[in-house]
């Protein structure tokens, strides 16, 4: 199977605290702990430690923070020929992860600002040989797009990650198979206020009726609900022994998706993978570190049965 990951890589800089600061307030006590992230980085990672065949495009630069991105791609196995070194300065995040596992995180996109759809142009062929092609959107709206579009030419199924949510314009919601949102990007794709009062259940229906396709709405504990046009289902949560550190749950959840689809599978049992997945990554602290492998997933599942 051979998954396409469109999306972003940058220097995850965490900073663990007791609390996060108030405006204004400096906190002590804090325990540093600097490492490889962005969404595309973390889900093409993930989906390769679970045996899929990954291909990446993003943007580095010339610089300490991308020469150690593509070591890490090689060590990984994800093919990383179509990576834009850019002018500008590797991406770099910086995440605060209270004692809870709640993040915080401001991003310099730095080079991501350089990956336009020139840059997706070459990238053509591996989206067009890939079972399903993933996009997230720490990236600009120009390189999402012009994925979506060489997936959707290609006749390659597409999943959008729309992190960090934004609202879509109206040409590129057809292009979507698969929309997978969490309970507070819901809203804002469909330019909802914060007092839209929507259910989960009608705000994945109306994610759903915008793409024609599917949509997964996660919701961290309560498991997730899954909308496709027979109607919306509930998939359960994976227990998960302590919750340690929330930051890469999502790009977990996504790659695993990613894989049981293109593995097959239909679509609720794929979030269950996923849901799995998730839950073995809170567990963890960091980011790359708590990816799962496929056999350390395959147990997880085992146990829980």
């Amino acid at each position: 199977m051979k998954i396409a990951v469109v999306g972003s890589y940058g220097a995850g800089l965490t900073m663990r605290v007791p609390r996060a600061p108030e405006a204004g307030e400096t906190v002590s006590g804090g325990v540093f702990d600097p490492g490889p992230g962005g969404k595309g980085s973390n889900q093409a990672i993930g989906a390769a430690r679970l045996g899929a065949e990954v291909s990446l495009l993003t943007a580095v630069g010339d610089d300490d923070f991308g020469r150690a991105a593509r070591a890490l791609w090689r060590a990984e196995g994800v093919d990383a020929t179509h990576v834009l070194t850019a002018r500008a300065p590797t991406m770099v995040g910086f995440i605060l992860v209270e004692p809870s596992g709640e993040n915080r995180i401001a991003i310099a996109p730095g080079a991501l600002d350089e990956l336009d759809a020139a840059a997706v142009a070459p990238y053509r062929a591996e989206i067009a040989a890939a079972d399903i092609l993933v996009v997230s959107m720490e990236i600009p709206e120009e390189a999402v797009a012009a994925a979506l579009r060489a997936g959707r030419l290609a006749g390659t199924t597409t999943l959008l990650n729309p992190a960090p949510a934004r609202p879509l314009p109206p040409d590129l919601w057809p292009l979507i198979d698969v929309i997978t949102p969490n309970q507070t990007e819901a809203p804002v794709l469909l330019g909802l206020g914060a007092g839209h009062g929507l259910t989960d259940e009608e705000l994945v229906q109306a994610l759903r009726e915008r793409t024609g396709g599917a949509a997964v709405l996660t919701r961290g504990g309560g498991g997730a609900l899954v909308a496709r046009p027979a109607g919306v289902t509930a998939v359960p949560p994976y227990p998960a022994e302590a919750v340690v550190d929330t930051t890469g749950a999502g790009d977990s959840f996504t790659a695993a998706l990613a894989v049981a689809l293109a593995e097959g599978h239909d679509l609720d049992r794929a979030v269950g993978f996923a849901a799995a997945a998730g839950s073995h990554t809170v567990t963890i602290a960091g980011v790359v570190p708590a990816l799962p492998t496929r056999d350390q997933l395959n147990a997880r599942i085992g146990s829980t049965r």
